[in-house]
């Protein structure tokens, strides 16, 4: 979940390091420093907390170099501190090294290590692997032989780069398991653990596969594999523009996110309705049709808000395809032996497309030999080049660290297929029709909701000190209670629970009081009169309530004390609408709270490690 970014070529590395770092700062940053090669001598710079202080600090220290890398860290082995910050070096201050992943098998690797009289200074398990590289680089003084020699050692996920001041015009990337992007310009090349990092430089990027790595000097690039055959070099093109990446004066990522949502829904759907057919097409899965129509079962795979938007898929598929769905968290799935065949089709679903633990997924779900299909935003990513068909999001590149507008786009795609496999089976033309002219309503009618920002931010104002929260809803919006409170807790660091609505009266009840704020997902849908009857049990303990409602109906202001409202639409695709409020309530404390709204303690954007 660390930021990495590397450059080679003839300006000052360490302006475009900096740069690149203050990209990828959603992706760690508890530490961050950079490495430089000058002359022949290796400089490495280097401090706790947020990139800021970085910068500080470099601005009263004059570092040059053609050649550099930098880190933004999220720990995972050692606490955020200076002493574990990376880069790290070896015992002769000659090789630099920054690492996304685990190495597992750090432990037996630096009791050997010391045993050869090399010496630790930290806590982490990258150390263990630049002090390998050291050991090898002694034999005949080659960085590219040193550090093939080491991976082959290494157990593990890493996304790593490296440089040595011997060897002041090479730079080595190598990944298994952690992205590497590497940019090609005009005699200098980038390399990066996301685009964004090096999309101010150049649009031309090639990707690491798993087991390759990159050796760049400044005028040529090869990629081998880490046992020595080489590999094909395929350039692709960054699907966005720069603009995408900045926050287009918002305060916060976040915000401008949630603000991009009627946007996004409508990327999301572009050129894949066809209204006089009243169906979808999704180019992504048009060979697998059949599968999916004939499958005895579907289950999807994923983790935090993306398992949330594979929920509602569940309710979708089972009730307008009506075929069977499961849905696992993906860090559990591979470790229970999962039940799978030739006749189950696996989904999953991730942002990033990098999700260590729905990878795991894939991976497991292939050698059990499913079909494993994936929906993610991350053009090229690993799980679009692992999985055996998908579709994309389409939706942009997502900085904030709670994901906002993926999930309503993953919620749109997950509409569409469902649109498009009922009309396969029994949904009737005109059905198909009427689905198609809603969804096309969307955009408007979450704009509509975003209009009416400022009340949400009063009402925000009023629940700011709070302790506590509940999220309630049903049906298709049981999901919505969980997503929404997953939101509140991640940025705000308030408690929040998400539950059926029923449910609160097998526990969570026992919690409600005058100070309990209680959310209600309150539409007039099937269930209307059971979430009814729900708020009266949370009146009768006197806890406060916050209702997201329908258009049109004032009965419920007769039981609330806000109301929230939102424009009707049909039952299955209300999640599309009712989570907008309630990302604009979390956004809106987090942010009367003075969080740190785009970067939450502890979390990180891209979950690349188990």
């Amino acid at each position: 979940m660390c930021g990495i970014v590397g450059y080679i070529g003839s300006r000052n590395a360490v302006p475009i390091l900096l740069e690149g770092l203050k990209r990828l700062e959603y992706r760690g940053y508890d530490s961050a420093g950079i490495s430089t090669v000058t002359g022949n001598k290796l400089l490495i710079q280097k401090r706790s907390g947020k990139i800021s202080e970085l910068e500080r600090e470099l601005k009263q220290r004059e570092i040059l170099g053609t050649l550099g890398i930098g880190h933004t860290r999220w720990a995972t082995h050692g606490e955020p501190n200076l002493e574990n910050a990376h880069p790290h070096d070896d015992c002769t201050g000659k090789i630099a090294l920054i690492h996304n992943g685990i190495i597992e098998n750090f432990a037996i690797l630096k009791r050997e290590l010391q045993a050869k009289g090399h010496q630790f200074k930290t806590q982490t398990d990258t150390e263990a692997l630049v002090h390998l590289i050291e050991e090898f680089y002694k034999d005949d003084g080659l960085l590219e032989k040193a550090v093939r020699e080491a991976l082959l050692l290494i157990k593990g996920t890493y996304g790593i780069a490296v440089i040595c001041s011997d060897e002041p015009d090479v730079l080595i990337a190598a990944r298994n398991g952690s992205p590497i992007v590497l940019g090609i310009g005009e005699k200098e090349y980038f390399i990066a653990s996301d685009v964004a990092a090096i999309a101010a430089h150049t649009r031309n990027v090639t990707y690491l596969d798993d087991n390759e790595m990159a050796i760049l000097h400044r005028d040529n690039l090869s990629i081998k594999t880490i046992d020595d055959r080489p590999v094909a070099i395929r350039v692709e093109r960054i699907p966005f523009d720069l603009d995408k990446i900045e926050k287009s004066g918002y305060p916060h990522f976040m915000l401008k996110e949630i603000m991009e949502q009627p946007q996004t829904i409508f990327d999301s759907m572009r050129g894949r309705l066809l209204e006089d057919e009243g169906t979808a097409k999704l180019g992504g899965i048009q060979n697998e049709l059949e599968s999916l129509l004939y499958a005895r079962r579907v289950l999807f795979s994923a983790c935090g808000t993306s398992w949330h938007a594979a929920l509602i898929a569940e309710y979708m598929i089972e009730e307008f395809v009506r075929i069977p769905v499961e849905v696992e968290y993906a860090s559990e799935f591979r470790y229970r032996d999962p039940i799978l065949d030739r006749d189950t089709i696996v989904f999953v679903i991730s942002q990033s497309g990098e999700t260590a633990d729905t990878l795991a997924a894939v991976r497991e779900a292939k050698r059990k030999r499913a079909k494993v299909f994936g929906i993610c935003n991350v053009v090229g990513s690993t799980i679009a080049r692992e999985t055996d068909a998908g579709i994309y999001l389409h939706c942009g590149p997502e900085i904030g660290v709670a994901s906002t507008k993926a999930f309503t786009s993953q919620v749109t795609v997950l509409s569409l297929m469902t649109l498009l496999l009922a009309r396969m089976t029994s949904m009737s033309a005109s059905r198909g029709r009427e689905i198609v002219q809603e969804l096309k309503t969307l955009p408007d009618k979450i704009q509509r909701i975003l209009d009416g920002n400022h009340y949400i931010e009063q009402i925000a104002g009023e629940y700011a000190d709070s302790q506590n929260f509940l999220y309630l809803g049903r049906g298709y919006n049981f999901p919505v209670a969980l997503e929404g409170a997953l939101k509140l807790k991640e940025i705000s660091y308030i408690h929040a629970e998400g539950y059926p609505a029923a449910e609160m009266k097998h526990g969570p009840i026992a919690l409600i009081d005058e100070n309990m704020p209680v959310v209600f997902i309150a539409t007039k849908d099937s269930t209307y009169e059971k979430i009814i009857s729900n708020i009266e049990e949370v009146r009768a303990r006197k806890g406060k309530v916050i209702a997201i409602a329908t258009e049109g109906d004032e009965y419920i202001q007769t039981k609330v004390d806000h109301t929230i409202y939102i424009p009707a639409t049909l039952e299955f695709l209300t999640p599309i609408l009712t989570i907008i409020p309630l990302q604009l309530l979390a956004y809106y404390i987090a942010a009367i709270r003075g969080c740190d709204v785009d970067q939450p303690r502890n979390l990180a954007k891209s979950v690349t490690v188990e």
